[in-house]
């Protein structure tokens, strides 16, 4: 088969798998960054030109067509800002709107531009702005992905890597797309890098972590609730040996070769240090995170639970209060309590009492029960 003839199939199902994956993400966060999110994806998916006007045999005047073909990029670029923006600081401050007028005008003046026809037909600069402006979207969109969403070592990063890939092909648009000899292969790649992002934006949304193993009769079950224990032996002491749960999440600074040996092999390991990143172990699956990203843990720890993962131990909470201060590692700690109290789970912290101040002590076992 014509490798040409299969592009038009590939960009009309990584499309509408890169919308279903945004929108389902947005109705899972009801967050108002994914929802502007969703919707550039919808206006990319519908692609009018291709996917009504052309099977209708609807054909648009020259004129018009000049001005047309060109707002899709800047819709999609505005939103894409947006709600990346939205993503990263949970709200638009001032200087973010003033960029996001700046450029919405300077988008108006552009297609009266194109309707005046002041650039005489010429395609090269008639797209040079759009194209700009829709690249530039997209890269910016996927490096808030990997700071604030997605680990840069998993599947996952399929996602914003392919969106990269796409906005740096992109960037030639205006160039070579009236190279005969050239052009065809530019859409080829294209078809594959809105693929490869596909699948990482499907895997992310939908498959974050297979489900654990059924839990053993013999395995004492803990119970329900958020705990704080100040050392690991009383861990032990009240609920036993965790190591042995299939459903248990863990984060920790523990060394490696321990966490390797006494962990059930379907236990999931948030290991938070600053030199790697990505999946290091299988059996027990054992993730390296920045202890920065907070944001990405917290979405991970909510993607575990839903697949079925029901206990949740801490022991690297003074070292995320070193990293991110006591607020921030709070305000993590009361959400992923949150997601695991929801699911009648149970979060177990290991917190030395002399590491915090008495007001933080406080505010710690207000929240959570003494182990």
């Amino acid at each position: 088969m014509n490798p040409e003839a299969v592009v038009p199939f590939v960009n009309f199902f990584s499309r509408w798998v890169l919308f279903i994956a945004v929108a389902y993400k947005a109705y899972q966060t009801r967050d108002k960054g994914w929802v502007l999110l969703s919707t550039a994806f919808f206006i990319n998916a519908m692609d009018v030109e291709s996917y009504i006007f052309k099977p209708l045999g609807i054909h648009m005047a020259h004129e018009a067509y000049r001005v047309a073909s060109q707002i899709p990029n800047f819709f999609i670029a505005t939103l894409l800002l947006w709600g990346a923006i939205h993503l990263k600081y949970n709200t638009s401050k001032l200087k973010h709107v003033v960029f996001i007028s700046v450029f919405l005008a300077a988008s108006y003046i552009w297609l009266f531009l194109l309707a005046a026809n002041v650039f005489n037909d010429n395609f090269v600069v008639e797209t040079v702005f759009p194209a700009f402006a829709y690249s530039f979207s997209l890269i910016y969109f996927s490096r808030v992905l990997m700071e604030k969403e997605i680990s840069t070592r998993s599947i996952d990063s399929l996602f914003p890597w392919g969106l990269i890939l796409l906005a740096l092909l992109n960037f030639t648009y205006p160039v070579v797309r009236n190279v005969d000899w050239l052009a065809p292969s530019a859409f080829f790649l294209g078809a594959v890098f809105r693929l490869i992002a596909a699948v990482g934006a499907f895997k992310f949304v939908f498959i974050p972590f297979f489900p654990p193993e059924t839990q053993p009769p013999t395995v004492k079950a803990t119970p329900p609730g958020a705990f704080v224990c100040p050392s690991k032996e009383r861990v032990s002491e009240k609920f036993g040996n965790i190591g042995e749960l299939s459903n248990l999440v863990v984060i920790t600074r523990e060394e490696l070769d321990n966490i390797r040996g006494k962990l059930h092999p379907s236990a999931l390991v948030f290991w938070v240090t600053r030199v790697m990143e990505g999946e290091i172990h299988k059996f027990p699956e054992i993730y390296a995170i920045s202890p920065t990203k907070i944001d990405i843990l917290t979405d991970l720890i909510a993607k575990a639970v839903e697949s079925g993962y029901r206990v949740l131990y801490i022991d690297a909470v003074e070292y995320l209060i070193i990293e991110n201060g006591f607020e921030n590692t709070l305000k993590f700690l009361l959400n992923v309590k949150d997601h695991v109290l929801v699911a009648n789970g149970t979060i177990i912290l290991v917190v030395d009492p002399e590491a915090l101040d008495p007001l933080q002590r406080r505010i710690l076992e207000r929240e959570f029960s003494r182990g």
